[in-house]
């Protein structure tokens, strides 16, 4: 019986030190290797009728032109960083 209780203590104890709180990993550090992701820059094709498709097509050229420089000056910072501009 003695060695019954010392089994079922030992077990209880390694039950328990699953429960112990540990501090949180670290996050893995991330290295970035190579150009940043560049896709072709796009207009729609429009044909707009009315006034206001006039201005949503405009608003919509717009959106396209500020994404394809947010991607020109990604590549830039880039260029930057490791001193790879003329």
């Amino acid at each position: 019986m003695k060695n019954f209780a010392t089994g079922l203590t030992s077990l209880s104890l390694l039950l328990l030190a699953g429960c112990a709180t540990d501090p949180p990993s670290s996050a893995p550090t991330l290295t970035v290797s190579g150009w940043p992701v560049v896709v072709p820059c796009t207009l729609q094709a429009t044909s707009p009728t009315h006034n206001g498709q006039l201005l949503t097509d405009q608003e919509r050229t717009e959106l396209a032109w500020a994404e394809c420089a947010a991607q020109v000056d990604s590549v830039y910072q880039y260029q930057v960083s490791h001193g790879q501009t003329r």
